[in-house]
């Protein structure tokens, strides 16, 4: 049977075609593969399948054009390619969420690729940033793979740029993955089968040497052999050599190449947002932000919304010192501490007047939508690295953690390089700082109870007050600390207190960091009076718990001095020990008779001198008690605002009341210490008049009257007049002179100079 000229030619031409697959599928499938390998830092395979796609037309893109002159297949291929690319970046826009029309993500893109590929968060996040330096370095190296090797038949040769790329992925991956062992090995395979594979051929290869005389064709097919021998004696010395070098490469850790390209850098307002509190301070009513809780109930109250965290104190100022990578939409995820509760928030955020980069969040952010942002996965902070703009809209899902507080008394902290940062106290801090720290470490073994002994202390020493001036460096604290109540000193912002927290801290052996943030009352605005800062201390099991050394509102600070008296340098002569006599050979001279010194008085006149010393000293002391209980009594209602001169007459009269033995407990609100007083009083009139004395003391309504001016001063600040605080002096004078009347005389005079107001805590 005679086969068909038809058939035979369609026959041919099925067995050409087959012949001319295994060169382009080796080509796709050796570019696919660098997006496999550069696809395990992703966190989504979408970049695997765009470069695969890329593969697949770049390569098909060349063996349609095959026919066509050589110069017009570039042109073609590089249309096809910014068709496929904007198909890329749409694709990945919608994958990542990301606002804005196909030309603004297209030109971000084209302007912040690179960096952005070597300096995102891994997992990276598929976005149309970090996608379209792959997708257009796997079409360019598939379209010059298949010109090298199909139309010039340089099959070896059009393997270099799948090559070079599979390399370059390898280098960008470095070690933020597995060795790529499996990838390696099918890309040798696949490159090996498309070199073994027969390529199209109309007939047997002609012998280049057939035309030659057989004399000359020995010679050429001798200096063939020797060449191909040395080659190969070449290629094996070459394996011999490198083969070690190699292999002892497999087990080192590769470079990464992230480390050469400098993060996102955040401007110095957000390097050290704690200056900002004072600012805000003076505008309270600055709105900063809109928050709106989408999703997750919130128990006990509102969260704290979180803006920086800043872990670095040089002495100067605090800092972030954060290291912001490029994030997609997911966020890396951490455990929580061991028995914390966690619940899930997810807020809806407008910026409205708040500038700067840092982007607010709930702690601990895990997903963000609606904006580009940075993150620092060591203290959770986001930034935007475009900076923040009013009307920003973005929504942040976070999980909030509130540690086990059964578990903090007796929670250790933890020590070693891993928290040295912060544990670091630079040099130069003030000997006052590191006594106080001392004095409440050396009380409070336990480090939960050193953190809130610190607490408590900066709670009832300090005032706050909206108008304290910015600052944080050892000199701004140690006048906040220990400066002079009239001069400014013992007041400030959260600014101080936080601060002053978190170095007191870190002198006591507490790992501390500074966080500012807001403390909004519901959904609605976020004003600038929600701004403050507050210290954190790390503890094993329980991670960052937060403190607040922030004063109550209805409390009245107590002087510093009365529970931080810093020690002298040199210890009291009673402390000095005695110096020791030298042994003498001499024996010691015989004793006087009694009742004379040898040489000197008689001992009438001794005990007469001594007895009248001890009353001068007795005498003098009680001078000495007199003048300084009334240097106290001025000082407290002659000396400073009228509304510390209320609070010092508030102070005389339950001082009145101890002195009388009704003393009055810190818990007891201002009304209630007037109801005593009163019946104080009443019981003192009783007393009295069942003796026949009389008594011209201050009725209840006067007592009632100074309660009044107490809690004027303490709620509305600076709306006390003067007139007011003579009142007020005049009537704690009347009543502590009434109740002193009231007893015999003998306590009158201890009244007088009892030393208990000098050294009674307040």
């Amino acid at each position: 049977m005679v086969t068909p000229p038809r058939t035979e030619a369609a026959a041919e031409r099925v067995v050409r075609a087959l012949r001319a697959v295994p060169v382009p599928a080796a080509l796709i499938v050796l570019v696919a593969l660098s997006g496999v390998v550069l696809g395990r830092v992703y966190a989504d395979p979408l970049l695997t399948r765009l470069m695969a796609g890329a593969a697949v037309g770049s390569v098909l893109v060349s063996v349609a054009a095959r026919r066509l002159p050589s110069w017009l297949v570039a042109p073609l291929s590089v249309a096809a390619l910014a068709g496929w690319t904007l198909l890329s970046l749409r694709l990945a826009a919608v994958h990542a969420a990301l606002p804005g029309g196909l030309g603004e993500v297209t030109a971000d893109a084209a302007r912040n690729a690179i960096p952005r590929l070597l300096t995102a968060m891994i997992p990276v996040e598929p976005a149309p940033d970090t996608v379209l330096v792959p997708v257009v370095a796997a079409w360019l190296a598939g379209l010059t793979a298949a010109e090298v090797a199909l139309r010039a038949g340089r099959v070896l040769l059009g393997y270099l740029p799948p090559a070079l790329l599979y390399a370059g992925a390898l280098y960008v991956v470095g070690p933020n993955a597995e060795p790529a062992v499996g990838p390696t090995v099918v890309f040798a395979a696949v490159a090996a089968a498309g070199l073994a594979t027969p390529g199209r051929r109309d007939g047997p290869a002609p012998d280049p040497v057939a035309a030659l005389s057989p004399a000359v064709r020995a010679a050429v097919r001798l200096r063939l052999v020797a060449a191909s021998a040395a080659g190969l004696a070449v290629v094996v010395a070459l394996a011999a050599l490198l083969a070690p070098v190699v292999a002892a490469q497999v087990d080192e850790r590769p470079v990464d190449p992230r480390r050469y390209v400098e993060p996102p850098r955040v401007e110095s307002l957000d390097e050290n947002p704690l200056i900002r509190i004072s600012g805000w301070a003076l505008n309270p009513d600055q709105r900063l932000l809109d928050v709106r809780t989408v999703a997750g109930a919130v128990d006990g109250g509102p969260p704290r919304i979180r803006l920086a965290v800043l872990s670095d104190y040089d002495g100067v100022t605090w800092r972030v010192g954060a290291t912001y990578r490029n994030a997609g939409r997911i966020l890396p995820a951490t455990d929580p501490a061991p028995g914390a509760a966690t619940e899930a928030v997810r807020q809806e955020i407008t910026v409205a007047d708040l500038t700067g980069r840092l982007l607010p969040a709930v702690p601990t952010p895990r997903e963000v939508s609606g904006a580009r942002v940075a993150y620092d996965p060591a203290t959770g902070t986001l930034i935007r690295p475009e900076g923040l703009a009013p009307g920003l809209r973005y929504e942040v899902s976070s999980v909030r953690e509130r540690p086990d507080v059964n578990l903090l008394s007796t929670a250790n902290v933890p020590a070693g390089d891993e928290v040295a940062r912060v544990l670091r106290v630079p040099d130069g801090a003030p000997e006052p700082l590191r006594r106080l720290a001392t004095q409440l470490a050396e009380s409070n073994g336990a480090p939960y109870a050193r953190a809130d002994a610190i607490a408590t202390f900066l709670a009832e020493h300090y005032r706050v007050t909206a108008d304290a001036p910015s600052g944080h460096a050892y000199p701004n604290l140690a006048f906040f600390l220990f400066g002079p109540r009239n001069g400014g000193g013992q007041r400030g912002t959260s600014e101080q207190f936080a601060a002053a927290f978190a170095v007191l801290g870190r002198l006591a052996g507490l790992p501390t960091r500074v966080v500012v943030g807001f403390g909004p009352k519901g959904d609605g605005p976020v004003r600038a009076a929600d701004a403050y800062a507050w210290p954190e201390v790390l503890f094993d099991g329980a991670g960052w718990v937060p403190f607040d050394p922030m004063p109550r509102p209805d409390s009245e600070p107590r002087p510093v001095e009365e529970d931080f008296r810093p020690q002298p340098e040199d210890p009291p002569p009673s402390e000095v020990p005695a110096p020791t006599k030298e042994p003498s050979a001499t024996p010691p001279a015989a004793a006087p008779a009694p009742g004379r010194s040898e040489g000197g008085l008689g001992t009438p006149v001794l005990v007469g001198g001594g007895a009248g010393g001890l009353l001068l000293g007795v005498g003098a002391v009680l001078a000495a008690l007199v003048a300084m209980r009334r240097r106290l009594t001025r000082s407290r209602l002659a000396v400073g605002d009228p509304g510390e001169r209320v609070a010092g007459a508030w102070r005389e009269l339950t001082d009145a009341l101890r002195l009388a033995g009704h003393p009055v407990g810190p818990d007891l609100a201002a009304a209630e210490v007037a109801e005593r007083a009163r019946r104080t009083l009443a019981e003192a009139r009783a007393a009295r008049s069942g003796q026949g004395a009389a008594i011209d003391a201050p009725d209840g309504a006067a007592v009632n009257e100074l309660a009044d001016l107490l809690n004027q001063a303490g709620f509305a600040p600076g709306s006390v007049t003067p007139e007011q605080a003579d009142r007020a002096a005049g009537l704690s004078v009347g009543f502590a002179d009434a109740l002193r009347a009231a007893r015999s005389w003998w306590r009158q005079v201890l009244w007088t100079v009892h030393p208990g107001p000098l050294r009674w805590r307040r």
